[in-house]
């Protein structure tokens, strides 16, 4: 009978295998659930490669297979679930975002010193200048004609560096030029830096075009005006009678017919297209001045040139420019023409023709130096709007005049060393700026000043200094220009330039003693005669860097064997 129960052909071993499979499966699921935060494991809990950490956490326990089919990170039905790739991405990214700052991050980070630095800039022009009351009325006297449509005198202002020039002068053209918006009043202001524009043809050629595109702006206000009207017109021919533009060149301009204003469209359009903007170079000067002439006289208006830096001008180009502008006045039929010229050297006008000089300072306006009482009222009012409240000791400013009146008064000596102390501060990371700070600052610009002066100077001259600092570099004392001259004209035939006289270098040599860059001292050596005694006024190092960064005086930098010879014989 046992017989008989048994399952054919083995069935009951058959079962068997499937239980024993089924068991091994449920225990497989166990043990990989019970290992699946194993950071060492290759593989994750759904059997996928993984590096570090797996990206599926699965709880240990009694799970079933259908709770591993699920999402245990409770994802939205239908949603795909990240990669694996996406999941490192992502941890790498939480792991930035609690990384150390970055380094603007660490530099911003600190508290501000400066509310507003641009206000110790040259650039800036403020709404108040102190101790220049006299000055700004003398100017705005002479300017007020301008507003009642009249010539102005021609004024010519005269004054050290920092003496408050420039920024008095823009100061009345911003009032002279919102006055005359006020009143409706055609006057314009143009700034010229002759120190940048420097010929006359490049004088001319940016007054030119400033003023081409003033009338381009106003030819396309006026055309924007009458083509509206000719739109309305079109629809109803009674809107011609409408005479009120926005543009106040249009003002009483009456039109018969729509052909009319067709016309007058036409000819501003054509007059647009007729202004050729002036190239920096290329044109007869003739031409240039013509292009100017034109544009200046195209429409009626009181024009204030002002030339600041107006002596480099005429070193380099001659007054030619200054009579031009001066005669205009003969020739325009619309236009007036005033010249607001600004030097720094007082005897500039010396070197003019007579008939430009009587033409030209008609008006002239003298600006003294600062004293340290005017610097330090200077100083305060920049302040107040330049820094933090408290971020200045009580001794910052007082010093800040100190130095600068040390030197003819220099207001814009006095801002920058007050602006660089406070740059300094901020970068020390302190709250305020301090004396030692405006020291710093007084010798950072010192050298500044030094490396500027020495990188312009022309290359004979660079030689010649050069020359002084290797024979300061070997030790040697009380230079005499025997010897400056001596390794001068090895260093020409270096870099295979002319070699000057011993004359012409001893006067190279006193050119570089008023600029402070070196100290020459005439000394007497009785029956030897007399010879200059050099030394230098400025930091070797700092400054042999300079001459160095010169592509030509490059080559020589290994200079030392043939100075050692020299000495040796």
């Amino acid at each position: 009978m046992a017989d008989t129960n048994e399952p054919p052909d083995g069935t009951t071993e058959q079962g068997s295998d499937v239980d024993t499979e089924q068991t091994s499966f449920d225990r497989s699921i166990e043990t990989e659930s019970d290992d699946a935060d194993a950071p060492d494991r290759g593989e994750d809990a759904s059997g996928v490669p993984t590096v570090g950490e797996s990206p599926v956490e699965v709880s240990s326990g009694d799970d079933s297979l259908s709770d591993l089919s699920g999402d245990p990170e409770g994802l939205a039905p239908g949603e795909d679930r990240p990669s694996h790739i996406e999941e490192m991405l992502l941890e790498e990214d939480d792991e930035d975002d609690g990384a150390s700052a970055g380094l603007f991050d660490d530099l911003l980070s600190g508290k501000p010193i400066f509310e507003n630095k641009e206000v110790l800039r040259p650039s800036y022009t403020p709404r108040k200048l102190p101790h220049r009351e006299e000055q700004i009325n003398n100017m705005a006297t002479i300017l007020v004609s301008a507003l009642r449509g009249e010539t102005p005198s021609n004024i010519l202002i005269y004054g050290k560096t920092g003496t408050g020039k420039t920024a008095s002068a823009k100061f009345v053209s911003d009032e002279l030029e919102s006055t005359s918006q006020k009143y409706e009043v055609p006057c314009e202001v143009e700034y010229i830096n002759c120190e940048v524009t420097d010929t006359q043809y490049r004088v001319l050629a940016q007054l030119a075009n400033k003023f081409i595109d003033k009338n381009s702006a106003v030819i396309d206000d006026e055309l924007a005006d009458l083509t509206s009207l000719r739109e309305r017109a079109r629809e109803n021919p009674a809107s011609l009678a409408d005479t009120t533009f926005d543009s106040s060149s249009l003002a009483d301009t009456t039109f018969d017919s729509l052909d009319a204003l067709d016309e007058q469209i036409d000819t501003l359009e054509a007059e647009r297209d007729s202004f050729d903007e002036v190239p920096m170079t290329g044109w007869p000067t003739d031409r240039v001045y013509n292009s100017f002439f034109d544009a200046v006289d195209y429409r009626e208006r009181v024009v204030v040139i002002m030339l600041d830096e107006i002596d480099k001008l005429v070193e380099k180009s001659g007054d030619d420019t200054l009579y031009n502008l001066s005669r205009m006045n003969s020739e325009l039929q619309r236009s007036r023409v005033s010249i607001i010229g600004i030097s720094n050297d007082l005897k500039f006008t010396d070197f003019l023709d007579p008939r430009v000089k009587s033409s030209l300072g008609e008006e002239e306006i003298v600006f003294p130096p600062y004293d340290a009482n005017q610097l330090r009222d200077i100083l305060e009012h920049r302040a107040e709007v330049a820094f933090k409240d408290g971020a200045l000791t009580d001794d910052v400013i007082p010093l800040c005049a100190a130095f600068a009146a040390q030197e003819h008064g220099d207001a814009r000596r006095a801002l920058d060393l007050l602006r660089t102390a406070g740059e300094l501060a901020e970068r020390d990371d302190t709250d305020n700026v301090e004396e030692d700070h405006v020291r710093k600052a007084q010798e950072k610009i010192e050298l500044d000043r030094v490396v500027e002066v020495v990188r312009t100077l022309p290359q004979q001259s660079k030689l010649v200094l050069f020359a002084i600092i290797l024979l300061e570099k070997q030790g040697v004392h009380n230079i005499n220009t025997g010897e400056v001259y001596n390794i001068y004209k090895r260093l020409c035939e270096e870099i295979d330039a002319d070699v000057l006289t011993q004359r012409r270098v001893t006067d190279l040599i006193s050119e570089l003693d008023m600029l402070g860059i070196v100290n020459a001292v005439v000394v007497s050596k009785g029956r030897y005669g007399r010879t200059k005694e050099i030394s230098l006024s400025v930091p070797v190092e700092e400054t042999e860097a300079v001459l160095l960064s010169d592509s030509r005086l490059g080559d020589i930098e290994d200079a030392q064997p043939f100075v050692q010879a020299r000495f040796d014989n």
